[in-house]
């Protein structure tokens, strides 16, 4: 399923808990009805996307293996060569799960014990181990059956989560099944969409279950997806200083490349008018590839402040150094009401004096959100959710942390993007999505929405650009083009 195509709404396992013992509770559906809907509609996926006739399902202890139970009796009835293998002994099946094994095995299906030596012998996976309620780390003959599964090379279909994969945090617990496509149900897990969830969920695939509308009014979303909205159209009659000046401050001797790579991204997505404040040995060459941007060497406040006057809005931190010249200028920029766009160095001074402020985005990377919050960059990806929400709530204004699944975080919500590839792993990247973010807000774009659009875009050239020539050798400025096709698409 596209992900344009997917709900914008996801949530954590508490809250699709809720939504299902709700129905259940209230005689509207049953747990089994839910467990064989769940089956039926991986049994389904596995039709449209694989002309298999061997398949190979792995089953734990809980109610994820009733659900794999029920898709090997699917693909039993319809005259498939179907091997179950089970990590847990039937025995210790309760519920649901015990009567969909026991319709299974009433159906002709055999139940084969997990050996830890075992060559799979099928054409497809089906993964039934761990569902949403795991809270530990995986271990023994579990890690043992996921290794098993990952280096078979055979296509894997993970029922509702790949298993070893926290739900709420997108963590991984110890290891984790890497799948090819993870067929989810109910609701979207938040899980499934930051951190290590890019390198195991492969394509999601969704079915609600067809649960009744009002059930949702129980819960609400604990985050939403980004969705590109494109830009108003301009009038006729528009001029450069309808469009907004952003001015960059940043490129220390050894640096200006930073700098230059955000004044060339804010035009690009449109804004009016570009000024860079630079290291006087910078300026004369910086705008040498790009005429466009107006560069000023820089070397004292007063230098500064006309052009500060000017702006509306200030990119601060990109290639800034943390010596003394580059404390002063930040300094200069925290001064003033204008708004902020604060990423690198501008970061890395801020966790050095914290301030908070309603009128700025901070970008960080993994390591500077480590750094802003005194944590390791562990902590940090154990539960983005969490850090960016401790970020928000210590330094104000919105703040994005960079990533696989960039997460955006306001006073009150927390959004997601996940365009972007593995290939923005380069120098340079982050200069540009800072300048994508204040063109946005030069051209009357909320902070808010500068973040999320510009988080979206950024990722969404990025996605374009390797469609090209691959992942590999990636450079920042080869996102420009596919910038400006963006904003006008």
């Amino acid at each position: 399923m596209n992900n344009l195509e997917l709900p914008t709404a996801l949530y954590r396992t508490e809250q699709i808990k809720t939504l299902e013992q709700t129905v259940i509770q209230q005689g509207i559906i049953s747990g089994f009805e839910l467990m064989e809907r769940a089956g039926t509609a991986v049994f389904t996926c596995l039709k449209e996307r694989y002309p298999v006739s061997k398949i190979a399902v792995f089953c734990g202890s809980g109610n994820n293996a009733g659900d794999g139970y029920v898709v090997a009796t699917l693909a039993l009835k319809a005259g498939m060569d179907v091997c179950v293998h089970a990590i847990a002994a039937t025995t210790e099946l309760q519920g649901d799960a015990l009567t969909a094994c026991q319709r299974y095995i009433s159906a002709g299906g055999v139940v084969t014990s997990f050996r830890t030596n075992v060559l799979i012998d099928a054409e497809l996976v089906i993964d039934a181990l761990f569902g949403t309620g795991l809270n530990r780390c995986i271990s023994d003959v579990y890690a043992q059956a996921i290794m098993c599964i990952n280096e078979s090379a055979l296509p894997v279909i993970s029922i509702d989560i790949p298993s070893g994969l926290n739900a709420d945090t997108g963590d991984v617990m110890g290891c984790a099944i890497e799948a090819d496509v993870t067929a989810t149900f109910i609701g979207l897990k938040q899980g499934l969409f930051t951190g290590f969830a890019a390198q195991h969920v492969g394509d999601i695939v969704y079915a609600s279950l067809d649960l009744p509308v009002e059930t949702w009014k129980c819960v609400e979303a604990s985050v939403h997806r980004v969705l590109p909205k494109s830009l108003p159209p301009r009038h006729r009659y528009a001029h450069k200083g309808n469009c907004g000046h952003v001015l960059v401050i940043g490129g220390d001797i050894g640096y200006s490349g930073a700098a230059r790579l955000a004044g060339m991204a804010a035009l690009r997505v449109g804004a009016g008018l570009v000024s860079v404040a630079t290291h006087p040995e910078n300026a004369a060459v910086m705008n040498i590839a790009c005429p466009e941007l107006m560069c000023h060497g820089i070397y004292t406040v007063s230098k500064l402040e006309p052009l500060l006057a000017k702006a509306s809005v200030i990119v601060v931190g990109t290639g800034l150094g943390q010596r003394d010249w580059a404390k002063t200028l930040l300094d200069a920029a925290l001064s003033t009401n204008k708004p902020l766009v604060m990423d690198a160095d501008a970061l890395n001074l801020l966790a050095q004096s914290p301030c908070k402020k309603d009128n700025w985005i901070l970008t960080p990377h993994v390591g500077e959100a480590a750094r802003l919050l005194d944590l390791t960059t562990r902590d940090i990806q154990v539960n983005r959710f969490n850090a960016v929400q401790a970020l928000q709530e210590t330094y104000g204004g919105l703040v994005l942390l960079k990533g696989a699944g960039t997460l955006i975080a306001s006073d009150d919500s927390i959004t997601v993007s996940n365009t972007g590839n593995p290939g923005m792993a380069s120098g340079g990247m982050g200069d540009v999505l800072s300048g994508v973010i204040a063109g946005l807000v030069a051209q009357g774009l909320s902070l808010q929405e500068a973040a999320q659009q510009g988080a979206y875009g950024h990722g969404f050239a990025a996605d374009k650009a390797v469609k090209i020539d691959g992942e590999r050798g990636l450079l920042a400025s080869d996102l420009f083009p596919h910038l400006r096709r963006w904003v006008n698409r």
